[in-house]
């Protein structure tokens, strides 16, 4: 079974860092940068989904972690719904859309698993901090 001694250790997290990457990377392009509201949502979101793992992970409680990781995937799935917008308003070409929606997908993908862990973690008895 899978410890951790860091949230940074998290692959979740991991990914969800480098998709708050990706985001600022392509919303402070072209006309993506200009449109504030749609830049500065899909950036928070982003960010939700990176921070809402550390903060659950640091809470201690494996329910509390747990509803912190279904935050980040939720999160996620609205970069995912954002990157539709960004797209169909021509500031996102297919090939950063496909990265941007796939990247997206493998957090939310990464929290479901990690959730699942827990929940067979906390069934069982077993520590996995």
């Amino acid at each position: 079974m899978a410890t951790f001694k860091r949230f940074e250790e998290i692959e979740a997290w991991q990914l969800a860092r480098e998709l708050c990457k990706l985001v600022y990377k392509l919303s402070c392009q072209g006309n993506f940068a200009k449109d504030f509201a749609l830049k500065n949502q899909i950036r928070d979101a982003a960010g939700s989904s990176m921070d809402n793992i550390a903060e659950g992970y640091e809470r201690d409680g494996t329910k509390e972690f747990i509803n912190f990781l279904s935050i980040s995937k939720g999160s996620a799935g609205e970069v995912r719904s954002q990157s539709y917008r960004a797209f169909d308003a021509g500031y996102l070409s297919k090939e950063e859309f496909n990265e941007l929606f796939k990247l997206a997908n493998r957090v939310g993908k990464a929290n479901h698993g990690l959730m699942e862990y827990l929940k067979k973690c906390d069934l069982k008895g077993i520590k996995w901090k």
